[in-house]
Parts: C-alpha cells; structure tokens; sequence
C-alpha cells in the first residue's frame, strides 16, 4: 500500500470534531444515479451559513441508468450542469470525475476531479483543511490520495457510504461499486466522518404529499426537486422515499441533527462486512439523525427566493 502521512492522534480527534465554524468544501456526486443527490447539491448551496461550496465533481456510478461507469459520470455531470443553470449559479466550477474504478488498491484514475481536488487541498493551510463531501462512489477522493497522498494533512472527507457498524452487512451501492477505493479511504488515515445508509440515513425519509406541502411552488428549485421526485415512483399512495444524500450536508449544518461517535475504523471484508480491530486508527460514524429537524431545514431553505 502506497505510503500515507500520519495524523498525531490529537490532532485526528480534532479533525473528526464537527468544526463549528463555516467551511469549505467540495462535493463529490454521482448526481444522476439517485433523486437523492439533487436534493444534497441544492442543500449545499442553500447553506451559506455553515458552507461554501468550492466546485462541484461527478462521481461515476454503474447501474441500470447508465451503460458504465464512464457514461454514469457523463450523465452526472450533465446533471449538476442543469441544476446549477436552476440556481443561477453558473459560477461555481463543475469538474468531470473518473471513467472507471480504480484498477488496483495503488492506481489512481486521473481525471479533472481528482487533479482539481489535489490542487484545491494542497492549496489550503493545514489549520483551515478543506472539507471533501462525498455521495457516490469514492473514486474521485481515493485517485486524488493516491495522486498526492500529502492531502490526508490538508482534508476531512465527509461520505455516505457502506451500513450502521451493527449492520450485518456493508453491502451499499457507494461502498461497493469501487472496493479498492473503499478500502482506501478506511486504511490512509484519512480524517473520515462516515454517515452510513441502513441504520442511519435510513430515517431521512419523504412523501410525494410532503413535498408538494413544503417545497413545491416556492420556487424553480423546489418545482424542480418535487417534480423530480414525482416521476420516481408510478404509485405515491402510501409510498416514501429516503433521501440519502442530504445527511452529510445535515452533519455539517448542525451536529445535533445527525448524532455521532468516535470508532476505530473498520476494515471491509471480502464478503462485503465491517471487521473491527480495536488497535486502528479513529473514525467519527453517525449513529442516529433527527429526521424533522433536517427536512425543516432544508425545507425552510429550498423555499427561500
């Protein structure tokens, strides 16, 4: 495994404090996989107060909306494009992510993500680190440690990915698509805040009704975000949906919402399960997220002008 720096054990533990402070950050999504993910990129930009969004990268994704894992990062990219022209926001740099999974544990994939995440990172000072948002597959992040591993000093990565540490299982779409990098990310030593999806993120869940309550009419984005929504689904009698991706946004607006501890990181199997070794460097997990709290946030947010 390629060589990482080593964070003083002090010096991780503050890093995996929530900062109390405004950050900066960039966001790493596969924007086009899910209904989720457009919901995390206006909850971002909505969130002046708590973040600044720096650029925009497209994760890539392989499922039954995209040919490879190439074609899942073009659709994205397209897709943060189209919501960033609804936000008026044609400022904010968008970058395109990798084209294929890492092809071993030690090789990077190289695209314009990972360069501009390497530049961006080595760029900030060691006491402002600037904060990596995740909500795909993690190869953009891992390809930009390989890349220059001296970022681990410079970032805190913030991802949904994998299941609650209790799960029987960490079988999840982001974990598993792209193994090496998962393993990566657990392994450098990394600062890691990891909100997980079954057992956590599972509880940000809406309605079809809820929606049309609270966002739909207030404006483009919120007409956007409801109608996107509504295609998701032919029936929405008695149908809700989890939307994942907003939980790391959550974390970051306010830590009381989105409940957390202190973990040795875990190594993932190859059965795909969390095998825990007390002797490993910390991670911080989510463990519980305050469902109300975060949709009114982000409610009260998308309907503002």
């Amino acid at each position: 495994m390629k060589s990482f720096p080593v964070l003083p054990v002090d010096q991780l533990v503050r890093r995996l404090e929530h900062p109390g402070r405004k950050v900066r950050i960039v966001l790493d999504t596969d924007t086009y996989n899910e209904i989720d993910d457009q919901f995390a990129v206006v909850y971002a930009l909505k969130s002046p107060k708590a973040m600044t969004v720096e650029a925009l990268y497209a994760a890539p994704f392989y499922n039954e909306l995209s040919d490879s894992p190439a074609d899942g990062m073009e659709k994205s990219y397209q897709e943060i494009l189209k919501i960033r022209k609804l936000m008026n926001r044609e400022d904010l740099p968008v970058y395109r992510g990798s084209t294929s999974y890492l092809p071993a544990a030690d090789q990077p994939v190289e695209s314009e993500a990972a360069r501009d995440l390497v530049k961006r990172a080595m760029a900030s000072d060691p006491s402002d680190p600037l904060y990596v948002v995740a909500i795909g597959a993690i190869t953009n992040v891992a390809s930009a440690l390989l890349m220059e591993p001296r970022i681990v000093e410079r970032i805190v990565l913030v991802w949904l990915g994998g299941n609650a540490m209790h799960w029987g299982d960490t079988n999840e779409f982001n974990l598993m698509q792209d193994l090496h990098a998962s393993r990566l990310v657990f392994d450098c030593g990394v600062p890691l805040v990891l909100v997980p999806c079954l057992g956590v993120a599972t509880h940000l869940q809406t309605s079809q009704s809820e929606l049309r309550d609270s966002i739909k009419g207030k404006s483009a984005i919120g007409d956007y975000l409801y109608e996107t929504y509504s295609r998701c689904n032919d029936n929405h009698f008695a149908y809700s949906r989890v939307i994942w991706d907003i939980s790391v946004i959550a974390w970051l607006n306010n830590p009381e919402w989105c409940w957390s501890s202190l973990v040795p990181s875990p190594h993932i199997s190859d059965d795909l399960r969390w095998s825990h070794d007390p002797y490993r460097h910390l991670i911080r997990t989510a463990t519980f997220i305050r469902r109300d709290e975060v949709f009114r946030d982000l409610f009260l947010k998308v309907a503002e002008a």
